[in-house]
């Protein structure tokens, strides 16, 4: 910008005798360079006063000066900040003012029709060099914009992947407590009832309590365990419905007068719906020492493994539970809700019209029936 107002300045005399155009000429001069300063924050603002500045200069005498150059960089410039349409409105007016200045001077030592055709073409080139920088600008910042959204996408989809896990792990421990604690405190009641009269019943109760204990202790593990990478027994199987047997006679050591009926074929069951699966009736089975009273007489768990779908009921004869007292203030059939619709099931629970509590969830099979 410097150098082209210092280069201009010994050809104004070229164009002028008198020293006030002269002075005049060195000012249009300063207007058509020193602008430009300001090119990145009024890219159209200094086109124009640089348009303005070339018509004075007509007016002062002077066809073409080398500051007219300006006018070329300033076209580029608001090329690559607008559309189109808007910056090549402020090319027209430029190839228009270049012919009104060239045009009837061309009999004159300054300008051929050759070189005026060169003038246009470069003018138009440089327009179409600066919107081309511009679509290539935005094109990167849309590239940059889409892979930030991706990235904060899959930062998103973590913090979700992690809060669902959490959740799960939540409710497998939730599971795991609330099932081993209530028949450990169920035991261990009935071996302080009896260590006096029947010694060998209380030892045995309190071996359960033990075994019980240990199992309870496993099952933490391994769910903590996912929680840590290569922590041993992390990768351990999940119980599923093969295991439902050893639940069920767990319940019936403390107790509780269960009965297990499982048909179709539970082995070719997924291991996440046959841990669901588990899970139902374990957290059933808890509800029904917690809540069915001394009255109840018997608990049946059957499990239906159909081609398209797994039912599964368990049912007491117990005095029943109303919404206040099963799960409405923990988190024992709200767990059993999330893990049923987490495979697209249904569950109802309820008391039953002839007496006592109803659990059924129906969960359709994730491997396609195969």
């Amino acid at each position: 910008m410097v150098g082209v107002f210092l280069y201009n300045l010994p050809i104004i005399p070229v164009f002028v005798d008198d020293a006030v155009a002269g002075i005049g000429l060195v000012l249009v001069s300063a207007v058509l360079c020193g602008p430009y300063v300001l090119r990145r924050r009024y890219p159209l603002w200094v086109l124009g006063v640089m348009l303005l500045a070339a018509c004075v200069q007509l007016l002062l005498g002077a066809p073409l000066l080398a500051a007219d150059a300006m006018l070329l960089f300033a076209v580029y410039n608001a090329a690559t900040r607008y559309v189109w349409w808007v910056s090549l409105a402020g090319t027209v007016a430029t190839v228009g003012w270049l012919l009104v200045a060239v045009i009837p001077h061309l009999g004159d030592d300054v300008v051929d029709v050759g070189q005026l055709g060169v003038l246009v073409v470069v003018t138009l080139w440089v327009w179409t060099w600066g919107t081309l920088v511009r679509i290539r600008r935005e094109h990167v910042a849309g590239l940059r914009e889409r892979a930030e959204q991706a990235e904060r996408e899959r930062e998103t989809n973590a913090r979700i992947a992690v809060a669902e896990e959490r959740a799960r792990i939540a409710r497998e421990i939730h599971d795991i407590v609330s099932h081993s604690l209530s028949v450990v405190v169920l035991m261990s009641d009935g071996a302080a009832a009896k260590v006096g009269s029947e010694p060998e019943r209380a030892r045995s109760a309190m071996l359960h309590v033990r075994d019980t204990g240990r199992g309870a202790l496993a099952e933490m593990r391994r769910m903590l365990g996912v929680l840590r990478e290569n922590e041993p027994g992390s990768d351990a199987p999940q119980p599923g419905i093969a295991q439902l047997d050893a639940l069920v006679a767990q319940s019936r050591t403390a107790g509780l007068p269960v009965e297990l009926t499982v048909t179709g074929e539970p082995a070719v069951v997924s291991a996440g719906l046959g841990l669901t699966v588990y899970r139902l009736v374990q957290e059933a089975l808890t509800n029904v020492r917690k809540h069915a009273g001394a009255d109840l007489t018997a608990v049946t768990v059957r499990v239906d493994c159909r081609p398209d779908e797994v039912e599964v009921r368990v049912t007491d004869d117990g005095r029943g539970a109303g919404s206040d007292s099963v799960g409405a203030s923990g988190h024992g059939l709200v767990g059993m809700r999330e893990r049923v619709a987490a495979h697209d099931g249904t569950l109802s629970a309820g008391p039953r019209s002839g007496g006592g509590f109803e659990v059924v969830a129906v969960l359709p099979r994730d491997d396609g029936g195969v």
